[in-house]
């Protein structure tokens, strides 16, 4: 199992800069943030771009994958997104990651869109990938959407390296992920418990099984990513994976069991969101995470 942190851009790059590097020294494989103008878990604070945050994250390190959790179409236009995409590819080596999801709808609200219902925000994502799905693989891309268009977009110098990890939580989502995603992500469904937690990521693994047979894919070819921490009916120190080492390792075990191939969690952060101590990150990551990544 490979390990991921979370960290947010809501500090000075002054004080985020340190914490990407250690994410590196520290053995975790990859290393993501979150893609909003503002962020519902932390509507008063700064808040910083993905894409400008992972150039210059990148710029630090050398061997960890980097990656948006996730980049969504409730601001980004595909085109626009596949063009940030392909300079991170370029400065990060090709270890960018393309976390996409629906996203929640505050970044709509704040740019004055029309409210959406549900099934037209996943109709509207659905046509977004498969926009991104045509640039990667052509070029002079012409196309007519409901929601986006193209009209003779150039995509030179391609994009080769990077994953499209399609973000599904219900069943119509986990069967688009399973034929389209390059590798799947998921936050487990709503839960009262961890118990119900892990009982609902089961459900949604035998359905994004199935639909990877449906879809003629090999089981153990797709990646399946989940972050940890984002469901948040939880409560306790279930709410945040790092809550212990013990927690964490127990959490790690659990999920592999259900067939995950990658964990993600957060930094920990004194108050608000993810409230953890530095301490247990460097316990899990000087002792679990290694024998996690052998395992």
């Amino acid at each position: 199992m490979r390990i991921g942190l979370t960290l947010l851009t809501d500090l000075p790059w002054t004080e985020a800069a340190p914490r990407w590097r250690a994410t590196e020294d520290m053995g975790f494989d990859h290393a993501w943030t979150y893609d909003h103008l503002t962020w519902g878990g932390l509507p008063d604070s700064p808040w910083a771009g993905a894409t400008p945050t992972l150039a210059a994250a990148a710029a630090l390190t050398e061997r960890i994958g980097l990656g948006t959790l996730v980049s969504a179409p409730n601001f980004r236009h595909p085109y626009l997104l596949f063009r940030d995409a392909q300079a991170l590819e370029d400065i990060s080596g090709g270890r960018f990651l393309l976390g996409l999801g629906t996203g929640g709808d505050l970044d709509s609200r704040v740019l004055g869109v029309e409210d959406l219902t549900v099934r037209e925000r996943v109709d509207r994502f659905q046509e977004f990938v498969g926009l991104l799905e045509q640039l990667r693989d052509g070029d002079h891309v012409t196309s007519q959407g409901r929601w986006f268009s193209a009209a003779d977009a150039r995509t030179l110098p391609g994009l080769t390296r990077t994953p499209y990890l399609v973000a599904a939580n219900g069943p119509r989502s986990l069967r688009f992920a399973a034929a389209h995603g390059d590798g799947w992500v998921t936050t487990g469904p709503p839960a009262d418990t961890v118990e119900s937690w892990y009982a609902g990521l089961a459900e949604s693994v035998r359905v994004f099984e199935d639909a990877l047979g449906a879809a003629g894919r090999d089981l153990a070819s797709v990646p399946r990513y989940v972050l940890t921490d984002a469901t948040p009916h939880l409560s306790g120190t279930g709410r945040f994976a790092l809550s212990s080492v013990a927690f964490f390792e127990e959490m790690a075990g659990r999920l592999d069991e259900l067939g995950f191939t990658d964990l993600v969690t957060h930094w920990p952060r004194p108050d608000t969101a993810y409230v953890g101590d530095v301490a247990v990150l460097e316990a899990v990551a000087s002792d679990v995470v290694p024998r996690l990544q052998r395992g």
